[in-house]
């Protein structure tokens, strides 16, 4: 005959508490003592008791879901959703993104539900599936400026946090990284090491972060006595990497340092250089930005800008936890600071 899951009852008689207090520890209310927490969870953990969570979500009200969400451009002609959800697990930066939320959320029995919203219906999709209570709020990760989302989830007064500050404006929290700093600690690397024929392969310029990076670097070189940097524009990946350093390379053959705006495009360059017979970092000083694990399996291993990317993303989900616990009403942004990683590459 098979054993009997273990209930409340069970766990308050092994921890010596009310049945009601045992409740409290499992719902998550906050007005119980530290001290008889820790007695529930280790009498949790010796019973094996295991929360209903149908049940806990009658008391609490609450799904204990919370709604990850990638989100498009939503105009014009959109990619199918196949398409892109390759492109986006391609990139490491999202994984990146699910550690920090993941790490965030799981020691409080809170999970993740991975949501796309690339086309008009995805996003209705998503407003219904908030509204309906399937999930508490809202991480959202937008891959393009002239995103719609963040304006129809703040009109729609729904707890949601962006990872990036938003275009235009919204009364949404928002994780993000002082990008144009970053900017300069690259081009002050490349000045330190004595670098006189500078470039740099941008990201798309439509993204704010890519604008922020570049207008950084060129300030800094500027200061530095170099009022003009050919400029690449890239698109984020791998092959466009490669794209922009050719165009470099065909209008500014003696090239000495490149700043590539994230790791994909610098391994980008990196392995165009080598194929053009070029030595990195001897005759072409190579630095990245994001500090992704790109950064260590290029060879040489890359000189980058880090992008504290799992801190942003666990930052993002304490910011929506405290939304919808009602202990936070306001916006609020939480900007962090960049750091230069100095490996070989420069």
């Amino acid at each position: 005959m098979s054993r009997q899951a273990p209930t409340l009852e069970d766990v308050a008689r092994e921890a010596g508490v009310s049945r009601a207090t045992v409740s409290r520890v499992v719902n998550g209310v906050r007005n119980v003592d530290p001290a008889i927490q820790e007695q529930v969870q280790r009498a949790i953990e010796r019973t094996g008791y295991a929360p209903n969570r149908a049940a806990r979500s009658l008391v609490t009200r609450r799904a204990e879901t919370i709604a990850l969400v990638v989100s498009g451009a939503g105009g014009g002609l959109e990619e199918s959703q196949e398409a892109f959800a390759a492109r986006v697990f391609a990139d490491p930066f999202f994984g990146r993104v699910v550690a920090g939320v993941v790490g965030f959320l799981r020691p409080r029995s809170m999970h993740p539900v991975l949501m796309f919203a690339e086309s008009a219906d995805d996003r209705h999709e998503v407003l219904t599936y908030l509204r309906q209570g399937r999930a508490d709020g809202a991480l959202v990760v937008s891959t393009h400026p002239d995103d719609p989302l963040p304006t129809l989830l703040a009109a729609a007064h729904l707890p949601t946090v962006l990872f990036a500050r938003p275009t235009p404006a919204v009364p949404l929290s928002y994780v993000d990284l002082d990008h144009r700093d970053g900017g300069r600690l690259a081009a002050r690397r490349l000045l330190e090491r004595g670098c006189r024929r500078p470039a740099t392969v941008a990201g798309p310029l439509a993204v704010p972060a890519s604008q922020e990076r570049l207008a950084g670097f060129r300030d800094t070189m500027a200061r530095g006595g170099h009022p003009y940097v050919p400029v690449a524009e890239g698109g984020f990946t791998l092959a466009s990497g490669i794209a922009a350093m050719t165009r470099l390379l065909a209008e500014h053959p003696d090239v000495d340092g490149v700043f590539a705006a994230n790791d994909l495009m610098a391994q980008g360059v990196c392995q165009l250089l080598r194929e053009r017979g070029r030595r990195v970092p001897d005759d072409v000083a190579v630095i990245g930005f994001d500090d992704s694990g790109i950064a260590l399996s290029c060879r040489p291993p890359l000189t980058t800008v880090r992008q504290p990317v799992e801190q942003m993303a666990a930052e993002m989900a304490r910011l929506l936890d405290q939304h919808i616990r009602g202990e936070r009403t306001e916006a609020t942004s939480v900007v962090f600071d960049p750091e230069l990683v100095i490996r070989e590459t420069a």
